[in-house]
């Protein structure tokens, strides 16, 4: 299904988020990797980016999605996957996390993605009036103009690439 316009803002990041994952992915299936400069681009990721959609996804997403009875089991497990986020999240930043929390890190990530994509935003289109996508996408707008909308390098560009 194509995605509603009022949800692409956030198609978009979970794309960037997921190419992430897929470079993080690769680059420790190739061997020994240095988990200083990941987590790194990891806090740069959320500074400019991911902490503005979670809170957009928070305030003005899951309780257009809670409205549906249907829903309301998913948004409690996104709810509680975004804390377990946060949390791996705050690792990065502390320089927390070994190769098996940067694994955990793809996993989840990329989990709930596509968790959100596959199953809450295709329910949202198929429930929500184009009404309320558009007013929800009005929140959306107004809780992601803090996104920085320069294209940001890996926190490390002369790291090769795999």
């Amino acid at each position: 299904m194509l995605r509603d316009k009022n949800l692409v803002p956030l198609s978009h990041q979970h794309q960037h988020a997921l190419a992430l994952c897929v470079r993080l992915d690769r680059a420790m299936e190739a061997g020994e990797i240095d988990p200083a400069p990941w987590q790194a681009e990891i806090q740069q990721a959320f500074e400019q980016e991911v902490c503005f959609h979670l809170c957009a996804e928070e305030k003005e997403v899951f309780p257009a999605a809670r409205r549906f009875l249907e829903l309301r089991p998913l948004v409690e497990e996104l709810q509680a996957e975004h804390a377990a986020l946060r949390d791996l999240f705050s690792k990065a930043q502390t320089r927390a996390l070994d190769a098996s929390g940067l694994q955990e890190f793809v996993e989840k990530l990329a989990m709930h993605i596509r968790k959100e994509e596959r199953q809450l935003f295709e329910r949202l289109q198929d429930l929500m009036t184009g009404e309320e996508l558009a007013a929800m996408g009005a929140g959306l707008e107004r809780e992601l103009a803090g996104v920085s909308k320069a294209c940001g390098l890996p926190y490390d560009p002369n790291r090769p690439r795999t």
